[in-house]
């Protein structure tokens, strides 16, 4: 089975991304880590890409997902799933 490429910006101590985390986990799934928040150039590159500011920013296979919130609702109603494979 071939998986999805997750890319996640993350901050230390963050609990969306720690919670993020670990519903990708959950399913198997790794992730691309990308500590952004010390990182200037990273935090442009996430901000460019995503047009947010906030932490966690994930994007699966290039396309921005959005936060934790976003991918906790994508996945509830299903959605998650089909884009990890």
């Amino acid at each position: 089975m071939i998986m999805a490429k997750i890319e996640m910006y993350t901050k230390a101590m963050c609990p969306f991304c720690v919670r993020a985390k670990a519903l990708f986990k959950s399913k198997g799934v790794d992730i691309i880590d990308i500590p952004a928040y010390m990182d200037a150039k990273k935090r442009k590159e996430m901000n460019t890409r995503s047009g947010r500011n906030t932490f966690p920013q994930i994007f699966i296979d290039g396309k921005h997902i959005g936060g934790c919130d976003e991918l906790v609702a994508l996945d509830n109603r299903g959605g998650l799933d089909p884009l990890l494979t």
